[in-house]
Order: C-alpha cells, then structure tokens, then sequence
C-alpha cells in the first residue's frame, strides 16, 4: 500500500537487492543493461531475479540506444513489464519499440534548463510514461544514476504532461521528501542514492527513501 507516491528502484543486480526493494513496497524494479554501468545485468542475470519478483511488481528493463538484436535478447530472457530507453531515442524510435515489443515504454529525457523540457508533449505522444532525469555531467560515461540532481524548481507549478512521469536525479533518502513537494511528483526513481558503493544496494537506504517518499 502506498500514499500516493510510488518508487522505482532502479540498477538491481541481486538476490538481497530485489527482496530490499519489495520488502519495502517499491512499485517498480529495474534492471539496468547497459555494459558500462557498474549496475549492468545480463539478460540471463536480470531473467533470474525477476521470477524472484511478486505480482504487482513491474519488472523493468533499462537500455541505452539499444538496437533490436538486444532487446530481442533481453526480452526473450526476461519477463520485463515495462522497457526504459535511457539514449538518444527519437519519438519515432520510441513507437517502433513499443510496436514491435507489445510492452509500455518508459522514455528517459534529461533536464538542466527550461527549454529541455520542450520535447516532451512530443515523447507524451508515443511513451506510456516519462521519466524526468538530471543531464548527465559533461563527459561523463553514464546517462544517468550519476547522483547528479537538476533544478527542481523547473517543474514546480507546471501543468504537466498527458503521461505518467517520474522524477529521477540525484535522489537520496535525505532529499526525496523535499523533491516530491517541489515537483509535484507522484513518482520517484532511485539508484545511486540507496547505494553504499557503486552498484551495490543498501537495504537500509532502500527502506528509508521508501518510507520517506511516502511508501507505507
């Protein structure tokens, strides 16, 4: 049961992480396939821990500009409820894979300034949901889970979008209370910030950003 506000945990890669993130009423799991992340699963890894998955639970699998062959692969071997395209997808991009895969999309659009939240009616058109991230640093490797926050303040009192959305940046147990009144967010997404190293979950943190989001 929640109050409203529902968390993702995102870049599990073990048995301890996904029954942290369940036990402590997560609505979403993810799962993060890209190679150069210090989260990345394999497909055979992420099929494994998502039969450890309760119903109710949506399973979700991450990739960044992934091509067909891979989610091909991935799909085959996970019983994923939703896909995340974390890259450079275009909208088009984005309604081929949902065409082709019969599964929701998640589309990833990363702010640190007003007019980056320009494309979004046109990614409202094609994704079942959207989540709203903080730009990765300049030069850095991943495209997100870099624990790096934008401004909130940017979508505070905005008239949002015909999709679901999320919000995702930076997050940590210490701020997520503060983020959710900002925003307005109905949704959060965590990785990095209930981690004790990179890659490496801490069910305590997990249990306390739940319970400070609101999760009961």
């Amino acid at each position: 049961m929640t109050s409203g506000i529902q968390v993702k945990i995102c870049g599990l890669r073990d048995s301890d992480g996904v029954r942290a993130a369940v036990d402590a009423g997560a609505r979403y799991l993810g799962f993060n396939f890209f190679p150069k992340s210090p989260r990345y699963v394999t497909p055979q890894q992420a099929g494994e821990l998502a039969v450890q998955v309760p119903v109710g639970v949506a399973k979700v699998g991450l990739v960044v500009d992934g091509d067909d062959a891979l989610l091909d692969q991935i799909t085959a071997l996970v019983p994923l409820d939703f896909i995340q395209l974390h890259g450079h997808e275009t909208p088009e991009r984005v309604a081929q894979v949902r065409a082709r895969y019969g599964l929701p999309v998640i589309k990833v659009l990363g702010v640190a300034q007003a007019s980056d939240l320009d494309p979004i009616d046109a990614y409202s058109a094609v994704a079942d949901q959207l989540l709203i991230d903080a730009k990765p640093p300049k030069g850095a490797v991943l495209p997100g889970g870099n624990g790096v926050a934008f401004d909130w303040k940017l979508l505070a009192g905005r008239k949002y979008w015909t999709k679901p959305w999320m919000l995702a940046g930076g997050l940590t147990p210490e701020n997520v209370a503060e983020a959710i009144k900002l925003t307005g967010a109905r949704q959060v997404d965590v990785s990095s910030g209930v981690e004790s190293a990179p890659g490496v979950k801490d069910a305590a943190r997990i249990a306390e950003f739940c319970a400070k989001a609101g999760v009961t």
